[in-house]
């Protein structure tokens, strides 16, 4: 495998971790819309992460998410929930950001940041166990 591919994907993981202490960060400020928006982001960087290893990537959230589901989730290599994960966080961020009037909670916010941390930690560890991806 091409060491910029090991490369792109290390540097989306962190990409990933900046994000999740982001999160964590605006959660602890109250800031819960803001805080669901770097949930999301981390997660969908962690899905690059390992995009970047099998050398795709796509210039819509919904392509990455869609091979991801398809490539990673349906062949069983990482759990069905995480499937739920990526769609829920996916449209709570959409509302978040685009809907007016859209309301979330404390509740809402550490939801997504859990979701985000739990998946962001099973992708790294996939990627440290396994040296690449599929």
């Amino acid at each position: 495998m091409p060491d910029n591919r090991k490369t792109l994907m290390q540097y989306r993981l962190d990409n990933a971790q900046e994000k999740i202490r982001a999160a964590a960060l605006l959660y602890e400020q109250g800031s819960y819309k803001d805080s669901i928006n770097r949930s999301y982001y981390a997660m969908f960087a962690a899905m690059r992460a390992i995009l970047a290893l099998d050398g795709v990537d796509f210039s819509k959230h919904a392509g990455v998410i869609s091979y991801f589901q398809r490539e990673y989730i349906k062949t069983g290599i990482f759990d069905k929930k995480y499937s739920k994960f990526i769609s829920t966080a996916f449209q709570i961020r959409n509302n978040c950001d685009y809907a007016d009037f859209f309301i979330v909670n404390k509740d809402d916010a550490k939801e997504q940041l859990d979701h985000a941390k739990e998946f962001f930690n099973v992708l790294q560890s996939y990627v440290s166990s396994n040296g690449h991806a599929k």
